[in-house]
């Protein structure tokens, strides 16, 4: 094998190497932004269990009752 050829496989092989990490990047990335939006769930779950334990649920069903 000649240099031209090792330097051509090289770049063979690196661009295969890109294209398959840029794909899981963007796995990543979607796995992420999923789970920013599930986290943001849960913490409004917790802000209204926090604040019914605070205020009673009374106080939770008005503030309900307000928002719809």
């Amino acid at each position: 094998m000649n240099l031209d050829e090792a330097v051509a496989e090289n770049d063979k092989r690196l661009s295969v190497h890109e294209a398959v990490c840029a794909e899981h990047y963007k796995d990543i990335i979607d796995s992420l932004d999923k789970g920013s939006k599930r986290m943001e769930r849960i913490e409004y779950l917790l802000y209204a269990t926090i604040a019914s334990i605070f205020f009673g649920k009374d106080f939770l069903i008005d503030i309900v009752k307000k928002i719809l």
